[in-house]
């Protein structure tokens, strides 16, 4: 079987709607006017029967219970074999309590995001007798599940919200913002949920990919400001834009991918909105916006 990919969560952080936005994307999903959307999150197989999760949302519950695929096959037995994370943002790491249920798979992470995790008494919770937590060096290529390779490499971004000091880096290139590189069946996939800028060396990689999910958290980098939602600029907030000059839509215009998806977006972003010339505009580029439960094999 060839390799699968199944968007749990297309939304960034708060989901849509988020529980406390009034503005119109939130408004619409609560009417049923747009398709509602839940935390950022991608489960990825080679085979149809073992499964990885990239990125553990808060929202794992519901999204696997929506997951036909990997739903349980026996009284404990699940399709889960693996879960990867790629940074220590709360929307991406919140999700490992609900998987606390003494249930065996793999975690695997880099040094700096494990060490986030161990910092973090509650994630305890995950029993070190039937959870493995595995390191995994940057440029490194490993077995995720079976069948399918993956490898992780550093992409400019920031750490984590909570761990923010008086003066934040938003564009630093280690091991606490990482993408991943997957491999099958001489296949080859990327997933990219957050990016603060795109260098030369992402350009390299990404060039010539069969399929990538990459950030789409705002449309505009001024988006959260106009709304009337904050004060942070997407580049304060360590996220490529969309649109602009030295948007992800011109900064992809000259790299050859087979297929382009925006995830990990806010619930500010016109994108969510199908009816929204943003999205028209992004579509016209050969983007995709990605959607809960959207499945896609290669």
């Amino acid at each position: 079987m060839s390799f699968r990919a199944l968007i749990l969560g297309a939304a960034a952080g708060g989901g849509l709607p988020q529980w406390n936005c009034g503005c119109d994307n939130c408004n619409k999903a609560r009417a049923g006017q747009i398709p509602a959307q839940t935390q950022s999150s991608l489960a990825v197989t080679a085979n149809g029967r073992d499964w990885a999760v990239l990125n553990a949302s808060p929202d794992i519950r519901h999204q696997l219970a929506a997951a036909t695929p990997l739903h349980p096959t026996g009284l404990r037995d699940m399709p889960l074999g693996a879960v990867l994370v790629t940074n220590g943002d709360i929307d991406h790491v919140a999700g490992l309590l609900t998987l606390r249920e003494v249930q065996p798979f793999t975690l695997f992470a880099t040094a700096g995001i494990h060490d986030v995790l161990a910092a973090n008494p509650m994630l305890d919770a995950l029993n070190p007798a039937v959870v493995d937590r595995e390191t995994i060096a940057l440029n490194t290529p490993f077995d995720l599940v079976p069948g399918l390779t993956a490898e992780l490499f550093p992409v400019p971004g920031k750490v984590p919200l909570y761990m923010e000091g008086e003066t934040v880096e938003t564009d630093l290139m280690g091991d606490q913002t990482v993408g991943v590189e997957l491999r099958a069946d001489g296949k080859r996939v990327l997933y990219i949920p957050g990016c603060a800028c795109l260098n030369d060396d992402l350009r390299a990689r990404i060039s010539g990919a069969d399929l990538l999910f990459f950030d789409g958290t705002l449309w505009s980098d001024d988006e959260m400001q106009r709304c009337g939602l904050g004060q942070k600029t997407g580049k304060r907030m360590g996220h490529m834009s969309m649109s602009g000059d030295d948007g992800s839509l011109a900064a992809f215009a000259g790299i050859d991918v087979g297929r382009k998806i925006y995830v990990h977006m806010n619930n500010s972003n016109p994108v969510l909105d199908p009816a929204s010339t943003e999205r028209a505009n992004a579509e016209a580029t050969g983007w995709t916006i990605g959607q809960d439960q959207m499945e896609i094999a290669l």
